[in-house]
């Protein structure tokens, strides 16, 4: 007899497991994450993990996102072939509901991210589907899926190349990997795809971020084929490199590197990572017609208690008040709690501006001598002002940034992750100053912001211009105003001294 699957359980099945990924890391990644904690000397680098624990906790605790991206959905979908899938949709079309009831659940609203005619009007579909679905048909009588949330910031990091048979694929990704910054949040996973042909190999990395955290296991086993000698060789030199959490400096920059491959035709060599950034976020569950396959919550026990002391050196900055003269004393590296009014904007909002601008049209907002705060935040449910507001990728506003600097009177950005050579200069050339906020604590940056109203651009909803009114939200000085960044200066200060300890161990 076949086994009946019906439609009401895939639907049920997926929306629970994505309202579960939304505020439960996987117990593997917060393992790694204390881990590395307790053996990190950067002092940067173990604040932004801290925040990171502390951020998922409280996540776990109060069943609210993890980040502020939450991401687009990705299922991989096992259909037995003993199996009737019994309904009026089709399969595809009862996942994308399980999205829909998923990210509009009135108890945890998800921020809807996805955009129609992504090359023409980007209209948000208004509940984050469509999903991306990958079928197989297989022996069995059972549906067995995998979904993870994939947040835009690290899927845009993702590389691909089709290397010459002969050429080095640990080469490649040590040359990749610092091109990638750390607009991916690490510490995280590197996802590596090896082999087919150009899309197989893409399929075969994001897969390969499914696996479990089990590095160390491995490393005790040792290596029992290539796939395995390239994850070991490949953990050790990328973290060798330096990059460190929030790409500050240190010791981690990956928790685990996961390889699947695939046979390649005799003349190409197709590789691909993608990187899964700090809110790692997947599921996995069988249908065996017995009913909706639920998620179990964890134990809270197995959360690290960490606290995060900002210490004594940290600079308080009242932001209603602040001038440009003030922004001259601050260093590179320091702690700032920023407390007072702080605008937002992101992609839509910043390319509006600079069009605005260019016309000669008089600017929604006066941004004399203000900050805005890159960030497009969860919408606020029960008695929250806002929910969850982590900083988005930085870099994608460094092509506005000249004109904004030096037509608006805006004075500081606070984004994620490092700023491209153009921004530095343009930060640089107005005595302006960057701020980072930690990616991945989305929840825990949202508890410093005491007041939320929409000022400009309504109609672009999260990405419209917000001020928040903030009480010691918590960054790091990133580019100074002298053009000085900790996103440079961090790693080649770690790299020479993970260079060093080897070279002592040897």
């Amino acid at each position: 007899m076949p086994t009946i699957i019906r439609q009401a359980d895939i639907i049920d099945s997926v929306s629970d497991a994505l309202q579960f990924i939304s505020y439960y890391h996987p117990k593997d990644f917060i393992d790694a994450v204390h881990e590395a904690y307790q053996r990190e000397q950067s002092q940067a680098a173990k604040d932004a993990m801290a925040q990171i624990l502390i951020n998922s906790r409280m996540c776990a605790e109060g069943k609210r996102p993890i980040c502020q991206d939450t991401g687009i959905v990705t299922a991989f979908v096992n259909v037995g072939m003993e199996c009737i899938i019994e309904g009026d949709l089709s399969l595809e079309d009862m996942i994308n509901e399980g999205v829909r009831r998923a990210y509009l659940h009135p108890d945890n609203v998800l921020r809807a991210s996805i955009l129609a005619d992504p090359d023409g009007a980007r209209k948000n579909t208004g509940d984050n589907t469509p999903a991306v679905i990958h079928y197989k048909i297989v022996p069995g009588n059972t549906v067995d899926v995998h979904v993870a949330a994939k947040g835009g910031g690290s899927e845009a990091k993702s590389k691909f190349a089709m290397l010459n048979p002969s050429d080095s694929v640990v080469d490649w990704v040590l040359k990749m990997v610092p091109q990638m910054g750390a607009g991916w949040c690490p510490p995280g996973m590197l996802g590596i795809g090896l082999g087919g042909t150009a899309e197989k190999a893409m399929l075969l990395a994001k897969e390969a971020l499914l696996d479990p955290i089990n590095i160390q296991e491995l490393k005790e086993k040792g290596a029992q084929n290539r796939v395995e000698a390239l994850r070991l060789e490949l953990f050790d030199k990328v973290n060798a490199l330096g990059i460190g959490a929030q790409g500050l400096g240190g010791l981690t920059t990956v928790l685990d590197i996961k390889v699947k491959d695939y046979p390649s035709h005799a003349a190409n060599k197709a590789v691909a990572i993608i990187p899964n950034c700090a809110a790692t976020r997947h599921a996995h569950f069988t249908l065996d017609g017995s009913g909706p396959a639920l998620q179990s919550a964890p134990n809270l026990d197995d959360w690290p208690e960490i606290t995060w002391e900002v210490g004594d050196s940290v600079r308080r900055v009242e932001l209603d008040t602040v001038t440009k003269d003030d922004l001259l004393e601050w260093q590179p590296g320091e702690t700032v709690l920023l407390s007072g009014k702080l605008l937002t904007g992101r992609d839509a909002a910043h390319k509006r501006l600079v069009d605005m601008i260019e016309k000669g049209q008089d600017l929604p907002v006066d941004f004399t001598n203000r900050f805005i705060y890159y960030v497009g935040p969860v919408d606020p449910v029960r008695d929250e002002v806002v929910g969850p507001a982590g900083p988005t990728t930085a870099t994608r506003m460094d092509k506005f940034t000249r004109t904004v600097l030096e037509k608006t009177g805006l004075v500081g950005m606070v984004g994620k992750a490092e700023r491209g050579p153009m921004a530095i200069e343009a930060i640089k050339d107005n005595k302006a100053v960057y701020l980072m906020a930690v990616g991945g604590a989305a929840y825990l940056v949202s508890k410093a912001i005491v007041a939320s109203k929409v000022v400009a651009f309504e109609d672009l909803g999260m990405e419209a211009i917000y001020e928040f009114e903030v009480k010691d939200m918590p960054v790091t000085v990133a580019v100074d105003t002298r053009g000085e960044a900790v996103h440079q200066s961090g790693p080649k200060i770690w790299q020479k001294k993970i260079e060093e300890q080897a070279l002592t161990i040897e």
